[in-house]
């Protein structure tokens, strides 16, 4: 099964409502990234074992480890968890500026330093967190 066959079968497994924000934010963050790495981590181990949440990834971003190793990895990461959605933000090095700029408008969202959850795309701003989403992909 390639890429876009596993990130399709990822977003219709999920029930609705959070199916169709999943299809609108994986539009929305093509539209962003148009010629982009397409990821697909679906949560487990080299073992097997589900370690995290299964992630759609967007774009190339090299993350730099303080021995001096690197790994590559995608920039922006889409996410259904048991709450709602998750949208990562990779490669921002001041951990406060997501909170700091969009947390206060982006409305009903936790923010941290490389993510924005919510429970469902009515519940935010959706033009605040595409402009999020569009600073981290400059960022990198």
């Amino acid at each position: 099964m390639n890429i876009q066959e596993q990130i399709k079968n990822y977003i219709t497994s999920q029930p609705e409502p959070k199916r169709s924000d999943m299809q609108a934010l994986h539009q929305l963050i093509l539209h962003i990234i148009p010629t982009g790495k397409l990821w697909f981590l679906d949560g487990k181990n080299s073992d097997g074992k589900i370690v995290s949440n299964p992630n759609i990834g967007y774009g190339f971003y090299t993350i730099k480890y303080a021995d001096g190793k690197n790994k590559e990895f995608y920039q922006i990461g889409l996410s259904a968890n048991t709450i709602g959605i998750s949208v990562y933000i990779m490669g921002i090095n001041d951990k406060n500026y997501l909170a700091q700029t969009y947390g206060t408008q982006i409305g009903k969202a936790s923010v941290s330093g490389y993510y924005i959850k919510f429970k469902t795309l009515r519940d935010i701003n959706i033009a605040i967190l595409e402009s999020a989403i569009r600073y981290g992909v400059n960022q990198g």
